[in-house]
């Protein structure tokens, strides 16, 4: 039976993941770490060698601007938890996403996430997305899965702007 709500949310994410890969096809190494401003939150090593975001538990003021490897950990963080949901797994704490590290392998993360939420997503029904959403918005009835998929739709499209803004601003910057 055909899922017409699911089928436009997945429409609207696959336009956003379009846009998206243009950007992601022109990351270049110096992208990803690159700080836009002197408030700017990264991914850093931590003595063990892994890659570890910089986080505050309330939102500072002013925010910093994130660097696009912090970005992209952020999706895969986000992403990460929202099909950790609708799987039925026990969703990951954000200190359980770890960035895999430059370029090629941040990407190929994100590919990788991109082909699992599609396949999730496919085996939606329109009763599925009335139930209640469990993220971002735990114990408020008001919001379902449908309501979970147009977020992850726009977060996905707030992030890809702001990744290809820095890239961009990078470019222009860089003689």
């Amino acid at each position: 039976m055909p899922a017409p709500r699911r089928d436009l949310l997945r429409w609207q994410f696959e336009l956003t993941w379009s846009l998206f890969e243009y950007h992601l096809d022109r990351l270049e190494p110096a992208h990803l770490h690159w700080e836009a401003a002197g408030h700017s939150w990264a991914v850093r090593r931590d003595a063990d060698g892994r890659w570890t975001p910089d986080w505050a538990e309330t939102e500072p003021d002013p925010i910093p601007v994130p660097t696009v490897a912090w970005l992209t950990w952020h999706i895969g963080w986000w992403w990460s938890v929202a099909t950790d949901h609708l799987q039925g797994r026990p969703p990951r704490e954000r200190t359980e996403i770890h960035w895999p590290g430059d370029g090629p392998a941040a990407i190929a993360w994100l590919r990788e996430l991109r082909a699992e939420w599609l396949t999730v997503l496919d085996r939606l029904s329109d009763a599925d997305l009335d139930a209640v959403a469990p993220f971002p918005w735990p114990h408020d009835p008001q919001h379902t899965i449908g309501h979970m998929l147009g977020w992850v739709n726009a977060e996905l499209m707030k992030n890809a702007a702001e990744i290809g803004q820095l890239r961009l601003l990078h470019e222009a910057q860089t003689p």
